[in-house]
């Protein structure tokens, strides 16, 4: 009997934090936060949180002002992004030396196909060994398609390994709320709940007819099927490639005059595209993050007439997707997206 094929889903345990400890040994066991200049008293936003400072009820999105409220005695930290590029980097490399498939789909995690009659000894290997040449933790995942993968490492964190696969979703999933499913976030589960459908049993039992005619013909039936289990199965070794580039700004005082809030809208759609430039990537789409006071973000976007490598078309696009916000409150925030042809 050939043995069978597994998707094992590998997530670095409070991965930004981790490396900011790793980096100063001397930071271990106590709370940690990242996230902007690493000043509390700037406008910024939590990158992440070790686990001490969780415990505190800080947590990623969370603006610095009020994590340092939570938890004063943390320490925080900037963001270092080059760094966690570098230490993902070598994280992925040490999976690429086991018998897996390796697709990493972002900083901190990563699908692994593999095909093994105990996928559980195999996961143990994954964090056994990236823990003795990054000295950093993991949790995996173990499905038999990459959605019950990924939903079974929230069960195994922290540094553990969970099996989630047909057999057993049923007893585990049922009684969850919808937002347990990888995909489905508050938004949705607030238009579901208007249907009446507020578990994961309850939306597998749903009528799929009447969840396209609330959701659409693509998105209605996909949530069906999320709730079912059902997900891809094929891991790919191709590189993980960015889809978009941004760039953003939260500034320390309010912009009210509109024609200030053009100009900054401006400035950050030239460097983005500038940012992009190099890489040769062709931009299909521009979108334009707000964040109005007191803290109601919002985007909107253009999609451009053509493919375009220029900082014209990027720029007056931005600017158009600006037009398209009819706020008329304080802006504390703003950014600047490009998505990529492919």
């Amino acid at each position: 009997m050939s043995e069978p094929d597994w998707v094992l889903h590998v997530d670095l345990d409070q991965f930004i934090a981790a490396v900011e400890v790793a980096r100063r040994p001397e930071l271990k066991g106590r709370p940690v936060v990242v996230g902007g200049n690493g000043d509390p008293t700037e406008r910024a936003v939590v990158a992440t949180a070790s686990y001490e400072a969780r415990e505190f009820g800080v947590h990623s999105g969370m603006p610095l002002k009020i994590a340092v409220r939570k938890c004063p005695d943390a320490v925080f930290l900037p963001s270092d992004p080059a760094a966690y590029e570098a230490v993902s980097a070598h994280v992925m490399d040490v999976l690429r030396e086991l018998p897996v498939v390796v697709e990493v789909i972002g900083w901190d995690e990563a699908f692994l196909g593999a095909r093994t009659d105990d996928p559980e000894a195999l996961a143990a290997t994954v964090r056994s060994r990236v823990e003795s040449e990054t000295g950093l933790s993991c949790s995996v995942g173990i499905g038999d398609n990459k959605l019950r993968a990924k939903l079974a490492t929230g069960f195994a964190k922290p540094a553990g390994i969970y099996r989630l696969t047909r057999e057993n979703w049923v007893p585990v999933m049922a009684a969850k709320p919808v937002t347990a499913l990888w995909g489905i976030g508050s938004r949705t589960a607030k238009k579901l709940a208007e249907l009446g459908i507020g578990t994961v049993e309850e939306l597998a039992r749903s009528d799929p007819a009447e969840l396209a005619a609330r959701f659409g013909p693509a998105m209605g039936p996909y949530f069906h099927r999320l709730a079912l289990g059902a997900g891809d199965t094929e891991v790919t070794a191709t590189p993980w490639v960015a889809r978009s580039r941004s760039r953003e700004t939260t500034f320390q005082h309010d912009l009210t005059s509109r024609d200030e809030i053009r100009e900054q809208v401006a400035a950050l759609a030239r460097r983005v595209a500038e940012d992009v430039k190099a890489e040769g990537r062709p931009v299909v789409r521009v979108v334009v993050k707000a964040r109005f006071a007191p803290f109601f973000t919002y985007t909107r976007g253009v999609t451009l007439a053509g493919p375009t490598l220029d900082a014209g078309p990027v720029e007056q696009a931005a600017l158009a997707a600006w037009e398209r916000f009819d706020d008329d409150r304080p802006v504390r925030l703003l950014g600047v997206r490009v998505e990529f042809a492919s």
